[in-house]
C-alpha cells in the first residue's frame, strides 16, 4: 500500500491537487471560472481568433478539414464562424493550447490572490515570514501567461513581443515561430505547467499556514535566509530556467526537421543532450532533496554507475563539443559554437551559432551549455557535492512522512523557501 500511496502522492502533484483543494475550500471556484474566461477572451482578441466588427452577409458556420497544400496541418480541423457581430476562428491545436493556458492562468491567478489576501491578514503574525516569498511565487503562472499573452495560438503580429522573447530564448527567428505556431503553444503550456508545479509544491510545504487542511505530511520548517540560502535559490532558479529552455529548444528543432525523418545523430542530440540533461536539471531544481536521496542511493550501484557514465559523456559534449562528424550532423556543444563564432569550418568541428553572437547566443552558452553541462559533469564525478548547494535554500530537513523517503511532501518550496 505504501507504493500505492506514493503513486497517488505524485499523481496529486502533477495534477495540482493542493491548488484545486485550496480554491474549493476558499469558495473561489466562480472566481477561477471568471479569470479563465476573461483571460481566454482577451487571448482570443489578441491572437486574432476573435474579431468583433460588423459584417454583411453571407453568414455561416463551417468546419475546415484541411488545406489544399497541407499548410499548417496542426490547425485542422478548425471551426470558422462568420456572424453579423464578428468572426470566430478556432484552429484545432491553437484552441487546445489556449484552453490549457487559460485554465492554468485561472487557477494560478486565483490561488495567488487567495494567498496574497491570507498573507495580508497574517502580516502581523510571526508565521507570515516564510510565506512572503511563497505568495510571490504563486503569481508566477499568471505573470508568465500575461507576458506571453496570445502567443499560444498567434500567427499574426498581435503577439510580436511574446514571440520575440520565445525566439530569443530558444535560438530561432520570429518568422520561423510564426510559420510554426504549434511551437508557441507547446512553449507556453510547458512554462505554465512547470510554474503551477512549483506553486503546488509551495502549498504542499506551507499550505498549513493558510489552511490547516492543506499540505502533505507534517508542517515543514522554513528556510533561514542568509547568503547560502540565497545562493542556493539562485542556482535552483538558474537550473530551472536553463532546463526548461533547453528541453523546449529540442521541440523548436522540430519546426525545421521532421522527427520521423531525423537522423540517429539528431535523435541522440534531442534525447540525450536536451531531454536528459534538461530534465535532470528541472527535477533537481524543483525537488533537490528527493533527487539527492534517489541519486545518492543508486550512485554506486550498477545502474547508478551507468547513469553517471552517461552524464559524464553528455556533460563533456555540452562543454567541450562533439567531434566534427557529429557536430556537422547536428549534435553541437559549446566548443563547436565557439569555434564557429571564430570562423572555424565544419571540417574542424566549428558550427556557427544560428542567430550569430548576441543576447540569444549568450543565454544559450551561459544557461544551457555551461550551467547544464557543468551540472551534469558534477553529478557524474561528485554527486553529493553537486546537489549540496541546491539544499541550502530548502531549509532544515523536514520530517519523514508515511509516503516514504521520496514523497513529494519532502520537496522544498520553490524560489528558495
Amino acid at each position: 500500500m505504501a507504493d500505492a500511496g506514493l503513486v497517488d502522492s505524485y499523481l496529486g502533484l502533477i495534477t495540482f491537487r493542493e491548488i484545486r483543494r485550496y480554491i474549493v475550500r476558499s469558495h473561489a471556484v466562480m472566481m477561477t471560472v471568471f479569470v479563465g474566461l476573461a483571460y481566454g477572451l482577451f487571448a482570443m482578441l489578441e491572437a486574432g481568433m476573435l474579431v468583433l466588427q460588423h459584417f454583411t452577409p453571407p453568414y455561416y458556420v463551417t468546419v475546415l478539414w484541411g488545406s489544399a497544400v497541407n499548410y499548417q496541418p496542426w490547425n485542422y480541423p478548425g471551426l470558422l464562424v462568420v456572424a453579423p457581430w464578428g468572426i470566430v476562428s478556432l484552429p484545432a491545436f491553437g484552441t487546445f493550447s489556449m484552453v490549457f493556458v487559460s485554465a492554468g492562468v485561472a487557477i494560478g491567478m486565483t490561488s495567488a490572490i487567495l494567498l496574497a489576501i491570507a498573507l495580508a491578514r497574517r502580516r502581523a503574525s510571526a508565521a507570515a515570514g516564510p510565506t512572503s516569498v511563497g505568495a510571490l511565487a504563486g503569481l508566477t503562472p499568471a505573470m508568465i501567461g500575461l507576458l506571453a499573452l496570445g502567443a499560444c495560438c498567434s500567427t499574426t503580429a498581435a503577439a510580436t513581443a511574446g514571440v520575440g522573447v520565445i525566439a530569443q530564448v530558444t535560438g530561432t527567428t520570429e518568422t520561423n515561430l510564426l510559420l510554426n505556431s504549434w511551437y508557441l503553444g507547446v512553449f507556453q503550456m510547458a512554462v505554465v505547467w512547470v510554474s503551477l508545479l512549483a506553486q503546488e509544491m509551495l502549498l504542499r510545504v506551507y499550505g498549513h499556514l493558510f489552511d490547516p487542511a492543506l499540505g502533505v505530511g507534517r508542517p515543514a520548517p522554513a528556510a533561514r535566509w542568509d547568503r547560502r540560502s540565497v545562493a542556493g535559490g539562485l542556482l535552483r532558479a538558474a537550473l530551472l530556467i536553463g532546463g526548461v529552455a533547453w528541453v523546449l529548444t529540442a521541440f523548436e528543432a522540430w519546426t525545421t526537421v521532421a522527427p520521423g525523418s531525423a537522423s540517429a545523430t539528431l535523435w541522440f542530440d534531442w534525447a540525450g543532450l536536451h531531454f536528459a540533461t534538461g530534465g535532470i536539471a528541472i527535477v533537481a531544481a524543483l525537488v533537490p532533496r528527493p533527487f539527492a536521496r534517489l541519486f545518492g542511493g543508486i550512485a554506486r550501484s550498477a545502474p547508478g554507475l551507468l547513469a553517471r557514465a552517461g552524464l559524464l559523456g553528455l556533460g563533456g559534449l555540452l562543454l567541450v563539443g562533439a567531434p566534427p562528424p557529429w557536430a556537422a550532423a547536428g549534435a553541437v556543444g559549446l566548443g563547436n559554437e565557439l569555434l564557429g563564432a571564430f570562423g572555424v569550418g565544419a571540417a574542424w568541428g566549428g558550427v556557427a551559432p544560428a542567430l550569430g553572437v548576441g543576447a540569444s547566443t549568450a543565454f544559450r552558452w551561459t544557461f544551457e551549455y555551461l550551467l547544464l553541462g557543468g551540472f551534469a559533469l558534477a553529478l557524474a564525478v561528485r554527486p553529493t557535492v553537486a546537489v549540496a548547494p541546491l539544499a541550502w535554500s530548502a531549509g532544515p530537513v523536514p520530517p519523514r512522512t508515511e509516503a516514504g523517503p521520496l514523497s513529494p511532501s519532502d520537496a522544498p518550496a520553490p524560489g528558495g523557501a
